[in-house]
């Protein structure tokens, strides 16, 4: 079904895969008749032309990247835009659109989302932007239909920014990357790796393109195979699938934690860009007749079956079949998975699931960018038609991803098909994505077409003693179990028809409701604040010492930005940054907030010239500073800064949110401490708040939770380039040494880092 081919390889006129041994390269002269450089044929992947054309600097190597256009969503687009005005922005230098897909239902905190709303309008008529109204499209199907274009870049503050089956690379990164491009700035990396997806075959009836993605995910995840890297899809594979089916794998490599994807592209994609009006934007893409690609990894379509990722990540695969063949051993072991994550705070089962020997779930859903295509939503009609979803328990909604795809449904007929089974469908909604709608009950058990299932992403609250389940799985099988009313079912055991429905663009829609500036700025526009939109407050530059307390410690194998910041009803607080720090790890850790407090306490004692002992006796800090003056007699308080660190194993999977790392920071952080970060962006948020994204290496911890650390010299050593960083910990009246690693930085990095984060780095530029 997969294969993961170990070391480079070579792709020759698209169809041969000639992998890189001592052979390689006498092969390649054999069947071309000249001899091939390893280094020029990595110029022939369809990504590194991309990359060249958007590319700043001089040097490929050191990635200084502008992007064509931008796009964001109302949870991340207002604290944006608030970081640029601090710094001075005066107009959207590129196209900028900010869509309303993931708090439109203005149903908590009273004013607090159509305020957001109302200051994103206003601000792409002060700045000359685009304003996509709630209800009409979720952020990426919007891009999809009217930003994408052949050969473009586009950066999104959404980690599913995602356009590669376009012919479009697409970074999904935290709000500061974004700032930074609207400050006329770039986006720097090193050139990343390029890893091929060679498709063969075509997929049999019932199987999607969540399926397929799923079967991807689950290869490659835990290997960090494509990790920061780029996947490009090719082989003659591709052409079997058509643009949406394209569209639902593409959007889903965000799980395996690469940076970006693109595809080849053919007569498929040019009809795509016909349909929506935009001829002119298709592109013809195809690698390089030889082109060398870093990792290769090869799907036989024709082999995957109906796949289910079992709670809590979208790389805990099955296949259906498979599941049911195993059903209590399978549950059995996710349960067992299921306490570790959840740390034994609730009691989880999945087993009295079980009736009549069959797995029976409690809800479906068919939603977002991932499962609201139209022809996912065409192919669950078919499966649903003449069915009823039951009486009982189990429910089915289905979210468009788009008014015109609704538009669309309903004049086609499968609207109806749908609604007459008992299933619900509603407006283009983020919300069942990340918590903020259809949250199940408790212990109930959910299949949806989304993009993640991480613990209480679905809404219920861990603290409150809720868990609920998500599975992810393609509309098609959703369906079918829906036709099955409620009975866990492959798509593949449907024998009916499945149609091919024709899709009409309606560009009505759009030009009649959304806001369109034409990149024209207004800076007579007054921006229309809410009482919840607040500035970032003021934030110190790195001190000469740090004296920092472990207040986290968290020893699961992957720690999500859900974790760190909980999406759902908090998203309503994402304007309001000391508002939403309430929330910080509160699923995970409930008493983070309280003692991070503490040491940002102690550190406006300091910014005061107050005696940080004396006003804050709960911490005994009067031992430290003894401690650490036996051998540092020259610490004091006017050359130390104060604050608070977590240590997590792999941190920053999942969402772009740069809330993940801010609200530590307005909560007094000054560093994470890791044995790796799951995600560039996760990484580049800490950087771009200003705290230091430290390293160490596996094995026992030289500290524990609660403890102090001090970090001498700490912004000489960054000011010096210094990889290895001397640290102590504060035990028993002395100190005792260990290293950390800063990992590679860019020179503006350290400077963000020095400035205590991106707003005064650019204040003072």
């Amino acid at each position: 079904m997969i294969q993961l081919l170990q070391g480079g390889c070579y792709l020759l006129d698209g169809t041969e895969l000639i992998p890189e041994d001592k052979d390689a390269l006498q092969i390649l002269k054999a069947k071309t008749g000249k001899d091939v450089d390893r280094q020029e044929a990595a110029k022939g992947t369809i990504a590194y032309g991309i990359l060249k054309d958007h590319n700043t600097s001089e040097d490929m190597e050191k990635l200084k990247i502008r992007f064509d256009k931008l796009t964001s969503h109302d949870i991340t687009f207002v604290g944006i835009i608030q970081t640029a005005r601090a710094s001075g922005l005066e107009r959207f230098p590129m196209p900028y659109v900010l869509t309303n897909c993931h708090n439109s239902l203005c149903a908590v905190g009273g004013t607090i989302n159509e305020d957001d709303h109302m200051f994103g309008l206003s601000c792409a008529k002060k700045y000359g932007g685009v304003y996509v109204p709630p209800h009409q499209a979720v952020i990426h199907q919007y891009a999809r239909e009217m930003l994408a274009g052949g050969g473009k870049m586009i950066l999104g503050s959404d980690s599913h920014t995602r356009y590669g089956a376009l012919g479009t690379m697409a970074v999904g990164e935290g709000g500061p990357e974004l700032v930074k491009q609207l400050l006329n700035q770039t986006y720097d990396i090193d050139m990343p790796g390029v890893v091929g997806v060679y498709l063969t075959g075509e997929p049999v009836k019932g199987v999607g393109p969540q399926d397929v993605a799923l079967a991807i995910i689950g290869a490659v995840f835990q290997s960090g195979f494509v990790k920061n890297k780029v996947m490009e899809f090719v082989g003659p594979g591709v052409s079997s699938l058509s643009a949406d089916f394209r569209i639902g794998i593409d959007v889903m490599t965000t799980e395996t934690t690469c940076l970006s994807s693109i595809w080849r592209t053919d007569d498929e994609i040019a009809s795509f860009y016909e349909i929506h009006g935009r001829k002119e934007d298709y592109r013809q893409l195809d690698p390089a007749a030889v082109a060398y690609y870093d990792g290769m990894m090869t799907v036989d379509l024709s082999a995957i079956r109906p796949m289910i990722a079992m709670p809590f990540h979208p790389s805990n695969t099955y296949t259906i079949e498979e599941l049911n063949a195993n059903l209590m051993d399978i549950l059995d072991e996710t349960e067992k998975r299921a306490r570790v994550s959840l740390g034994n705070a609730v009691e989880y089962h999945l087993k009295d699931k079980v009736v009549n020997g069959k797995f029976r779930v409690d809800q479906g859903i068919i939603a977002g960018c991932a499962g609201g295509g139209f022809e996912n939503i065409c192919a669950a009609a078919d499966i649903l038609k003449g069915r009823y979803i039951g009486n009982d328990s189990f429910t089915l909604s289905v979210y468009p991803a788009s008014m015109p795809i609704y538009m669309e449904l309903i004049r086609n007929g499968c609207a109806a098909a749908i609604l007459e089974t008992g299933a619900v469908l509603k407006t283009a909604f983020c919300g069942p994505c990340f918590g903020a709608g259809d949250t199940p009950a408790n212990h109930a058990f959910s299949i949806r077409h989304s993009t993640r299932n991480f613990p209480n992403r679905e809404g219920s609250k861990l603290q409150s003693g809720q868990i609920s389940s998500v599975a992810l799985m393609d509309a098609r099988s959703i369906a079918a179990t829906a036709a099955n009313q409620g009975v866990l079912t492959p798509a593949t055991e449907f024998d009916g028809e499945l149609g091919k429905y024709q899709y009409h663009f309606d560009s009505k829609i759009y030009a009649n409701r959304v806001f369109d500036s034409k990149g024209v700025a207004d800076p007579s526009v007054e921006i229309q604040l809410g009482p919840n939109i607040k500035d970032w407050p003021k934030m110190c530059a790195l001190p000469e010492n740090l004296v920092l307390r472990v207040v986290s410690e968290i020893h699961d194998p992957v720690t999500t930005t859900d974790e760190l910041i909980p999406s759902g009803e908090t998203s309503s607080y994402r304007s309001n940054p000391l508002g939403l720090a309430e929330f910080t790890l509160s699923r995970k850790d409930p008493d983070y907030v309280g003692r991070a407090k503490q040491m940002r306490a102690v550190q406006e004692s300091v910014q005061a010239d107050v005696c940080p002992i004396t006003s804050n006796p709960d911490l005994d800090l009067g031992s430290v500073y003894r401690a650490i003056r036996t051998k540092y007699p020259e610490m004091s308080r006017k050359n130390t800064g104060f604050g608070s660190t977590i240590f997590a194993v792999k941190p920053g999977d999942g969402s772009a949110r740069e809330q993940a790392a801010s609200c530590q920071k307005v909560l007094g952080g000054w560093a994470n401490i890791a044995n790796e970060y799951a995600t560039k962006r996760y990484r580049s948020n800490l950087i771009n708040w200003g705290m230091l994204p430290f390293l160490i290496e596996k094995g026992e911890l030289p500290f524990h939770n609660l403890d102090f650390l001090y970090l001498p010299g700490i912004r000489k050593a960054l000011e010096d380039k210094r990889e290895e960083i001397e640290a102590y910990v504060v035990r028993d009246g002395s100190l005792q040494g260990f290293t950390l690693r800063l990992g590679d930085l860019t020179d503006e990095e350290r400077q963000i880092i020095l400035k205590g984060c991106l707003i005064n780095y650019n204040r003072v530029l």
